[in-house]
C-alpha cells in the first residue's frame, strides 16, 4: 500500500509542478482568464510523458509490489483449495 501512495502522491506533484509552469508560460502570452481549461488539458498531456521517464523506478516498484502480492493471494487460494480436495 505504500508503493501506492509514494506513486500517486508523485504523480500528483507531477501535474501539479506541471501546471504551475504551463500556466505562467500560457499567462505570459494569453489572457489568464481564457486559458484554464487549456492549461489543465496540456498538463495532464505533458505530466504524463514526465511520468512516463522520471518515475519509472517508482512505477517499477508498485508493479512489483502488486505482483508480489497478487502472487501470495494466489497460494492462499491454491492452500485452501487443497484443504478442502483434502477433505
Amino acid at each position: 500500500m505504500k508503493a501506492f501512495w509514494i506513486y500517486t502522491l508523485a504523480r500528483f506533484g507531477v501535474l501539479v509542478g506541471t501546471y504551475l509552469v504551463v500556466w505562467a508560460i500560457a499567462s505570459i502570452w494569453f489572457d489568464p482568464e481564457l486559458v484554464n481549461l487549456f492549461v489543465l488539458l496540456v498538463s495532464f498531456v505533458v505530466s504524463a510523458f514526465v511520468s512516463y521517464f522520471a518515475l519509472a523506478r517508482l512505477r517499477e516498484n508498485f508493479a512489483l509490489h502488486l505482483h508480489e502480492r497478487a502472487g501470495r493471494l494466489t497460494q492462499r487460494i491454491e492452500e485452501s483449495r487443497r484443504a478442502e480436495d483434502v477433505d
